[in-house]
C-alpha cells in the first residue's frame, strides 16, 4: 500500500481531515477544532475568545448586566435603601407579572413577530377568573385552568389569522388589543372592579404576603441549592454526551466554575431575601417557568424549529418544518402566558380591574424581552431575557420611586433604555454580518 492511500488517525474530538484541494489523493490534514485551542491556552484563549465575539457583534447579555450595575450602583448611592432586603424583595415580587407576559414574548420576538394584544388578554383572564368565581362560584382552581385556556385560545386565534390569512401579526394583534379590552369592560360591568376574597386559592398563593414555605427560612436556600444542582446536572449531561459525539465540549474545570459563581449568586440572593421575608411564590413559580421555557426552547426539536422559523422562514420551510403550525402554536404560548400574569396582577390587587394589563404594562412586556436581549429581528434571544430585562425595568422603577420622582420620569428614562436596546441589537447585527456571522 503506498503511503499517499494511508489515512492518519486522528482524535475525533480534537480533530478532523480534509484532503488538500489541489492534490485529492494526498494525505488527508487533520484540523484541529479552534475552541479546543482556545482552551488549550488557558485564560489567554478565552480572553481572545471573548474579545472576537464582541468586535463581531456577539454581545449576549453582557449589555444588560453591565446596564444593571451601573442602574443598582448609581440608585443605592442615591439612596442607601434600594438594596435593602426590603426593597429587593419588592423588585423581585412585582416583577413577576409582568415578567410572565415578557416570557410568552420572546417567543413571537423569536418568529421576528410583535403581539400587542398581551395586555388585553392578561386583563381579560383575570376577569374571567373573577366572574367564574365570585358571581357564579365555580372552584378556583379550575376557574384557574379555565383562564388560561382562554389565554391559549385567544393566542391561538390571532395565530391563526396571521398564519393561514395572512393578516399582517401588527395589525391581528391591534385588533386584539381593542377587542379583547373591550369584552373585559363588558365583563367587569359598570362598576369596573370584581373584588376577589384574599383567601381565594390562586390568589392567596400569588398574593404579596405568600411565601414559599412559609415561616421556613430553609426555603430561600432549598430553591438555591436545588437551582445549582440542575445547573451541575444540565452541564455535565451535556458533557456526556458531547463526548459520546465525539464533538468539543465543556471542560470540568470550566463548568465547577460557571456553577460556582451561579451558587454564589443563588445563596447570596437567597441570604438577602430571608433577611426580609423569604421568596415570594410569585418569584417561585416565575423562575420555573422560566427554567421549563429555557428547556423546551434549548432542548427540545420544537424550540429548534422557532428558531430555525425566525431564521429564515423559506429555508424553515425546504426544511419540511410546517411554519404555520410554529407560527399559530407560538401565538398560543403567548397568549397562555399573558393569561398567567394576569392572575398574577390579580393576586396582587386580589381583584379584576379596569386597569388590569393596561396604561404600560403592554410597553413594559415588550421592552423587558428586548432590553435582556431578544432580537426585535427574530432568531435570536433568550427566555432569560424576560428575567434580565425585567429587573433592569423593576429596579428603574422601584428607584425613582425611593427618589420620589415623576412617573413621567420613570418612562422617559425606561423609554431611554429600551431605544437604547435596540440600538445595541441593531449595531450588533451589522457587525455580525460584517464578520460573516448573520
Amino acid at each position: 500500500m503506498s503511503d499517499t492511500s494511508k489515512v492518519s488517525k486522528v482524535d475525533p474530538e480534537a480533530q478532523d481531515t480534509v484532503a488538500p484541494a489541489d492534490d485529492p489523493t494526498a494525505a488527508p490534514i487533520s484540523v484541529v477544532d479552534p475552541r479546543l485551542l482556545i482552551r488549550e491556552e488557558g485564560l489567554k484563549g478565552y480572553w481572545t475568545e471573548f474579545t472576537r465575539k464582541v468586535k463581531g457583534g456577539e454581545l449576549g447579555s453582557l449589555p444588560v448586566v453591565i446596564g444593571l450595575i451601573i442602574i443598582w450602583t448609581i440608585f443605592q448611592f442615591q439612596n442607601s435603601r434600594f438594596l435593602s432586603a426590603d426593597n429587593v424583595s419588592n423588585i423581585s415580587y412585582y416583577m413577576s407579572a409582568t415578567g410572565m407576559l415578557a416570557i410568552g414574548l420572546v417567543f413571537v420576538l423569536l418568529l421576528g413577530e410583535i403581539d400587542l394584544s398581551v395586555g388585553s388578554v392578561s386583563g381579560l383572564a383575570s376577569t374571567v377568573f373573577a366572574v367564574f368565581v365570585v358571581q357564579h362560584g365555580l372552584n378556583a382552581w379550575l376557574a384557574l385552568v379555565l383562564a388560561v385556556l382562554v389565554g391559549i385560545g385567544i393566542g391561538g386565534l390571532q395565530g391563526w389569522f396571521f398564519a393561514k390569512i395572512g393578516v399582517p401579526a401588527f395589525v391581528v394583534t391591534l385588533a386584539g388589543f381593542l377587542g379583547w379590552n373591550g369584552l373585559m369592560l363588558w365583563l367587569l360591568g359598570s362598576s369596573g372592579t370584581i373584588n376577589i376574597p384574599s383567601d381565594t386559592g390562586p390568589v392567596h398563593l400569588l398574593g404579596q404576603s405568600s411565601f414559599f414555605m412559609d415561616q421556613a427560612i430553609i426555603g430561600a436556600y432549598l430553591l438555591a441549592g436545588l437551582g445549582v444542582v440542575l445547573a451541575l446536572v444540565g452541564n455535565f449531561g451535556e458533557q456526556r454526551r458531547r463526548k459520546a459525539a465525539g464533538v468539543p465540549f465543556r471542560p470540568t474545570a470550566e463548568i465547577l466554575l460557571r456553577v460556582g459563581v451561579l451558587a454564589v449568586a443563588s445563596f447570596l440572593a437567597a441570604f438577602v431575601l430571608n433577611d426580609a421575608a423569604g421568596v415570594s411564590n410569585a418569584l417561585v413559580i416565575f423562575l420555573a417557568a422560566l427554567v421549563i421555557v429555557d428547556f423546551v426552547l434549548r432542548r427540545t426539536t420544537y424550540g429548534r424549529k422557532v428558531f430555525a422559523v425566525g431564521g429564515g422562514i423559506e429555508a424553515a420551510r425546504r426544511a419540511g418544518i410546517n411554519v404555520p403550525v410554529i407560527r399559530i402554536t407560538v401565538f398560543a404560548i403567548s397568549g397562555g402566558f399573558a393569561a398567567i400574569g394576569g392572575m398574577f396582577f390579580a393576586g396582587q390587587t386580589a381583584s379584576a380591574t379596569l386597569s388590569a394589563g393596561g396604561g404600560n404594562t403592554l410597553m413594559l412586556a415588550i421592552a423587558a424581552a428586548v432590553i435582556g436581549g431578544t432580537s426585535l429581528f427574530g432568531g435570536r434571544g433568550s427566555v432569560w431575557s424576560a428575567l434580565l430585562g425585567m429587573l433592569v425595568i423593576q429596579s428603574i422603577q422601584t428607584g425613582l420611586d425611593l427618589l420620589n420622582m415623576n412617573t413621567s420620569i420613570q418612562y422617559m428614562i425606561t423609554g431611554a433604555v429600551l431605544l437604547g436596546a435596540v440600538v445595541i441589537d441593531s449595531v450588533s447585527r451589522r457587525s455580525q454580518k460584517a464578520a460573516g456571522r448573520a
